[in-house]
């Protein structure tokens, strides 16, 4: 099993795969959440409370759930790099890293908006909402710390310190309306609070949420092949393959 985990970590064979994956990954995504976003805000009835406002949910609840599990991705890949020495899994925390600071950026924006109207503020120190901005630190730290030195090593492991010290933050997040009196509304529950015409949509926008970070991130670790990888004989004979053609 080691071997062939090892043998599929190798370079060249990497970026080959993420290479075929890519394409299809994407076009999943695209018609993922073009059906999640259209039967979202063009089709599904208003919430009996929120009106018409409810609909920024195939927005944010997406991008929150992600932002917890990119970062729980991460955690595993740091793991492995740090006790096992792969360096593959060590670029695959790079290569997350922007991706889920965005969608936790997403999920702070959306949720100010979606919080406005019934909190009367963009913005409170709610458990949940502080507890996700300290998230979006997280990644920045990673993400700051990846580029701080000039040694990848050095660099991989710092940053992978950092994600694993982090992972006590998810619990944090996901448990926060339970442990404290909060503002912020409870977990959503797929089978019990949602209608079935709302519910639909948001599962679609989800799957395109995740099939969108697999995409990007399998992209970014191409790049960052490349870059470690750039004094390979393998690369030199990429680059003179596109550039004949």
């Amino acid at each position: 099993m080691w071997k062939t985990l090892h043998q599929l970590a190798a370079p060249p064979r990497l970026y080959q795969i993420c290479g075929r994956l890519v394409p299809w990954l994407a076009a999943a995504g695209i018609i993922a959440l073009a059906t999640g976003w259209a039967r979202g805000f063009g089709f599904a009835p208003a919430d009996y409370q929120q009106g018409e406002g409810y609909r920024i949910m195939y927005l944010h609840v997406p991008a929150a759930i992600w932002s917890m599990g990119i970062y729980a991705a991460m955690a595993v890949a740091a793991f492995t790099g740090l006790v096992w020495q792969m360096k593959m899994a060590t670029l695959a925390v790079a290569a997350m890293a922007p991706v889920g600071a965005v969608y936790t950026f997403i999920a702070l924006v959306t949720g100010a908006a979606w919080g406005k109207p019934m909190w009367g503020t963009w913005w409170v120190w709610d458990a949940r909402l502080t507890s996700e901005l300290v998230l979006l630190f997280l990644y920045a730290g990673v993400i700051a710390l990846w580029h701080a030195f000039d040694d990848r090593k050095m660099a991989g492991r710092a940053a992978g310190i950092l994600v694993l010290v982090g992972v006590v933050n998810l619990p944090v997040i996901h448990y926060s309306v339970e442990w404290w009196n909060t503002l912020h509304q409870g977990s959503t529950r797929m089978q019990q609070s949602i209608d079935p015409a709302m519910r639909s949509p948001l599962r679609w926008a989800i799957a395109g949420y995740l099939l969108l970070f697999m995409t990007l991130s399998l992209m970014r670790m191409r790049n960052l092949i490349l870059l470690m990888e750039k004094r390979r004989p393998w690369v030199s004979e990429l680059i003179q393959k596109r550039g004949h053609r």
